[in-house]
């Protein structure tokens, strides 16, 4: 299942550089996961990468945004497929 951020987001810039999909940007108050880029750094390193840097710790699972381990591993393959 892809990742969110709380509005418990400080903005701190930190999860954003460590994102190897470039799921993450500034919305318009906190920072955001596009559902359609993130892997949950499945494919790049074995956990997510912006859950480890968080300092506040708000970055779910996603509810709205279900997959398993082989979903996310299939889009991993799609968006480095061009690279």
């Amino acid at each position: 299942m892809s990742l969110m951020i709380t509005d418990e987001c400080i903005n701190c810039d930190v999860c954003e550089p460590e994102c190897p999909n470039n799921a993450i940007s500034q919305g318009e108050e906190i920072y955001e996961i596009d559902p359609n880029k993130c892997t949950e750094c499945v494919g790049h390193f074995d956990t997510p990468q912006c859950r480890e840097v968080c300092p506040v710790d708000c970055i779910p699972n996603d509810p709205k945004h279900v997959e398993n381990q082989e979903q996310l591993m299939d889009k991993f393959l799609k968006l480095t497929a061009d690279k």
